[in-house]
């Protein structure tokens, strides 16, 4: 009965210094404890519902952006996708049309390769560290083995890590855009290489 009584006592102190305390050290406290359920339960959670081994991405690069109004954009850059037989029409139907900005979170979804189509945005691994998240704009089968080319809706051309893209490379696919909220991943990764030298 003893220790029951001392550990109810001693859980309501650590609930009161989590909660209650203004302290520094009940700030890095919390800031630990919040990383580590973000890292160990929310991550793998959300992956295990999404289907995905990277269920969140922040965006790096400008490469998706687009500068301007659709109707302008497409002009500068729709005759690449017209080569390609993909319609202005075609194009305004596509997940996230209008691109995302550099900051933005993406939430992916997997999906099975056979399920991916022109137009999708996914998340592949490139020739670099950090994963590349570009639109699909060329699929094709052979020998049993899916493969797709991609490119930056902002860039006018593709890069050549992107023209043959195998199904065993892809991440997931775009499935929710939460803007801006991935600087804090960008400012905190530049603090690191910053510190690093």
């Amino acid at each position: 009965m003893a220790a029951a009584k001392k550990l109810k006592k001693t859980l309501k102190a650590v609930w009161k210094f989590l909660w209650n305390d203004n302290s520094v050290w009940s700030w890095l406290i919390n800031a630990g404890l919040a990383f580590v359920i973000i890292k160990f339960l929310v991550y793998p959670g959300l992956g295990l519902a999404l289907q995905t081994n990277h269920p969140v991405v922040a965006v790096i690069s400008d490469s998706m952006q687009h500068q301007s109004e659709f109707g302008t954009w497409w002009k500068t850059m729709g005759p690449f996708y017209t080569k390609r037989n993909i319609t202005e029409a075609q194009f305004t139907s596509f997940r996230m049309n209008g691109g995302f900005n550099k900051g933005d979170i993406i939430i992916l979804k997997g999906k099975k390769p056979g399920k991916i189509d022109v137009g999708d945005v996914i998340v592949f691994d490139g020739n670099r560290p950090e994963p590349i998240i570009h639109r699909v704009v060329g699929k094709w089968e052979s020998g049993g083995t899916n493969y797709f080319s991609t490119k930056g809706d902002r860039n006018s051309e593709q890069r050549d890590e992107e023209k043959e893209i195998k199904e065993d490379r892809i991440v997931g696919t775009a499935w929710l855009r939460v803007p801006y909220v991935g600087y804090v991943k960008i400012i905190f990764t530049d603090i690191i290489k910053a510190v690093r030298g």
